[in-house]
């Protein structure tokens, strides 16, 4: 039994209830976390309204020092972290490892750029009657106590691209993580306590995300909220959570444009990485890909053996290049999903097998861009590819659905490249490359139904303070 963690505290749930977190892979029992409800909600967001008070007057330079030892914790124990991850995601091991060694640096960048809350100076005297009497500047300061929720397909990144900017401004945080993938952000919240975190600055609450997720968002004690999730869930947040400050990090369906100048065979590899890494469970994974007719029967002839040569298994082995979905229901939904767009006239040329949670990379061809298939986030491992005869439609089919979180176009042509970055709806827009691939440190977010804000240190900080103006008035007139 993990218990969960109350301002610091590590308690098992007050109603005493608690769950089994399983393999999606086979169904073995990686761990047992408390059940939080209502009056568990209630100590938390208490505790944190204490902790935001200490926190917020701890000097910058304190504070990076702690989310530094944090740092070095991570490090030390990302072999055990990996092991959680890959154990409650069905994600492979080496994809899990790669994502647990990535930890530290986060809380690294977060931390210095926490300790950087630089303002403006305002050239008060431009405004007509003011003269230099008077003296402005801006000063950034912690929204208070901050609630962030994360999803399960990355649950030490998204963890950690929340929390660490959080706690490096100043902020107090209730962290609600996905229902099936508890453990690892309990084990990475045990990296800040044992560091020197003050009592009350943060919470890790486990258990039902409808319950707790609405508790938590609509308090008004809660100045911020980061979320990460469906855009469904995401509207409903908006509805629910009052006056406060939003972050939505929210659903997508990323095209990747290949133009007639292409190198095909470079997009076909890049698009074979990029369309089923962590088995398609990613927001900017490739999930459409508009060819044009010219090159389009070339780039499947090279993309097909590409796929196919993907190893599908057990998470656990270093050679297995693909795992499972979350749950056994995701890969039957995805699999009904393959089949839908068959049915409706689509080619599926390889995979789309199922086994339990496992589903074998697929490649569907002839896909109408107004379907389900494209329209609608996947989430699984499949392609979609399209055609389009000219530069405007396959414009308008990148844009067509109601997301924009990340896109990609390959083109030799610096001019292609240039209007696709101007033209391209998209948060993310990457040329010779397919939206599945991030620094920590860049701005992330995306437009339209994908969401609302940024994360990245740099962009997160900025979302989890708030600016003040001040005036010094050197006459009293």
């Amino acid at each position: 039994m993990v218990d969960m963690l109350i301002g610091g505290t590590w308690t098992p749930a007050l109603s005493g209830v608690a769950e089994e977190v399983t393999s999606p892979f086979d169904g073995a029992a990686v761990g047992t976390v408390p059940v939080a409800g209502p009056k568990d909600v209630e100590a938390a967001l208490a505790a944190a309204e204490t902790g935001a008070a200490v926190w917020r007057a701890t000097p910058a330079h304190e504070r990076m020092r702690i989310l530094f030892r944090a740092a070095v914790l991570a490090d030390r124990r990302a072999a055990e972290t990996a092991r959680l991850i890959s154990a409650e995601t069905g994600k492979t091991i080496t994809e899990a490892t790669g994502e647990a060694g990535r930890s530290g640096d986060i809380i690294r960048l977060a931390a210095f750029e926490g300790a950087h809350l630089y303002g403006d100076t305002l050239p008060l005297d431009a405004n007509r009657g003011t003269g230099h009497d008077k003296i402005g500047f801006t000063v950034r300061q912690p929204c208070g106590v901050v609630v962030a929720i994360t999803p399960f397909n990355y649950p030490a990144l998204l963890v950690l691209h929340k929390l660490a900017p959080a706690l490096a401004a100043g902020n107090a945080v209730v962290l609600k993580p996905a229902r099936t993938t508890p453990l690892t952000a309990l084990a990475l919240a045990a990296c800040f306590v044992e560091a020197g975190l003050p009592e009350g600055v943060l919470s890790v609450l486990t258990g039902p995300g409808g319950e707790l997720g609405e508790a938590l968002v609509s308090d008004p004690r809660v100045r911020k909220v980061s979320f990460t999730g469906s855009t469904r869930t995401g509207e409903h947040i908006t509805r629910v959570a009052g006056v406060k400050k939003l972050s939505l990090e929210l659903g997508a369906s990323c095209p990747v444009v290949i133009l007639p100048d292409a190198d095909v065979e470079a997009a076909a590899a890049a698009v074979a990485l990029g369309g089923y890494i962590n088995a398609g469970q990613v927001c900017i994974s490739v999930q459409r890909v508009i060819t044009h007719p010219a090159i389009s029967g070339d780039f499947l002839d090279a993309l097909v053996p590409k796929v196919e040569a993907i190893r599908t298994g057990d998470p656990a082995s270093a050679d297995t290049g693909i795992g499972t979905l979350i749950t056994r229901q995701e890969a039957e939904r995805v699999s009904a999903s393959i089949a839908d767009a068959v049915s409706g006239g689509a080619r599926l040329l390889t995979g789309g097998e199922r086994d339990g949670a496992v589903i074998t990379p697929a490649v569907v061809a002839d896909v109408a861009p107004g379907s389900p298939f494209s329209q609608d986030e996947l989430f699984g491992p499949a392609v979609a590819v399209s055609t389009a005869e000219d530069w405007q439609s396959a414009i308008a089919q990148a844009n067509g659905t109601a997301y924009g979180l990340g896109a990609g176009i390959f083109t030799s042509d610096v001019s292609g490249a240039v209007r696709a970055i101007r033209e391209i709806d998209a948060g993310t827009v990457h040329i010779n490359w397919t939206p599945l691939w991030r620094a920590d440190l860049m701005p992330y977010g995306g437009l339209k139904g994908s969401g609302i804000g940024k994360e990245g240190p740099r962009a997160a900080v900025e979302e989890m303070t708030e600016a003040k103006t001040v005036i010094l008035h050197g006459r009293p007139w």
